[in-house]
């Protein structure tokens, strides 16, 4: 089982396939296990070699409990970490939600390591945490199953087999670190004008972020922005591989990075 260390913090990370390192980050209350439940892993590894890590406090990477082992340098100092580990220059980088935030810490402290990010779920501005650290809150003192019960209608969208696996690692995480994960988050923006790595942001259409993304994509001088219709913000994540295959290309072409070694210009678009 492969580590990489930041500092003193074990990041578990795995790869999966060939081609150019495409960097998957995954979003809140998840590893990096759910990829491959929602598909991408099947969708994208003939095309890429995917980088696949557990964020800290997440899966089987350490999980600090002090809540400034969360600082978002810190985590994008651990996906650098990773591609040390593995010998890896530069990347592309796919983050949805909690990963998106990630992915925005990347084009400001990391832009030299990536050559494309794809960001869904997420926009870059002041957000509180509270009603997430609440959340967190029900599980530690109601206790897991309390909390796995309220993701009663998520989990029914998937296969049962999936279900089964992912309602098995909820019951086993560490919350008290996941509480500590979710620290309220200042705002990116003065900084979005210097970004110039390629970006394409996505959302929901139904997704409460979806305003807050599109803006976001207009302040961004390379950067396209996606609506997948009809979805929220937790089927955006789940259906997004579906949703590529039917509309008539591979995933790759989908996201706007089919041509990763081309740096064009991207126009906005909804």
């Amino acid at each position: 089982m492969p580590y990489a260390d930041n500092q003193g913090v074990r990041i578990h990370y795995e790869t999966v396939g060939e081609g150019p390192p495409l960097v998957l980050q995954h979003w809140a209350f998840a590893t990096l296990e759910s990829w491959r439940d929602c598909g991408y892993v099947s969708a994208l590894q003939e095309e890429y070699k995917l980088v696949l890590l557990d964020a800290r406090g997440h899966g089987q990477s350490d999980k600090p409990h002090a809540a400034e082992a969360y600082d978002l340098e810190l985590r994008v100092a651990d996906i650098v970490a990773v591609l040390d580990d593995l010998g890896i220059a530069e990347a592309h980088f796919l983050g949805y939600s909690m990963g998106g935030w990630i992915g925005f810490g990347v084009a400001v402290y990391a832009p030299d390591r990536f050559r494309s990010l794809v960001i869904g779920g997420q926009h870059p501005y002041a957000q509180g945490m509270e009603e997430m650290r609440n959340l967190v809150r029900c599980a530690i003192e109601d206790g897991p199953e309390a909390f796995v019960a309220l993701w009663g209608d998520e989990l029914r969208a998937l296969p049962a087999a999936t279900r089964a696996r992912m309602r098995e690692r909820m019951l086993t995480w560490d919350y008290e670190a996941m509480l500590a994960s979710f620290r309220d988050r200042e705002s990116l923006e003065p900084l979005l004008p210097i970004i110039r790595v390629p970006c394409l942001l996505y959302a929901g259409e139904r997704d409460e972020v979806h305003a807050l993304a599109m803006r976001c994509a207009r302040q961004i001088a390379e950067a396209t922005f996606v609506t997948l219709p009809g979805l929220d913000h937790n089927q955006a994540v789940i259906r997004a591989t579906m949703r590529s295959r039917t509309s008539g290309g591979s995933w790759r072409t989908w996201t706007g990075t089919a041509a990763p070694d081309k740096r064009g210009d991207r126009s906005h678009r909804s």
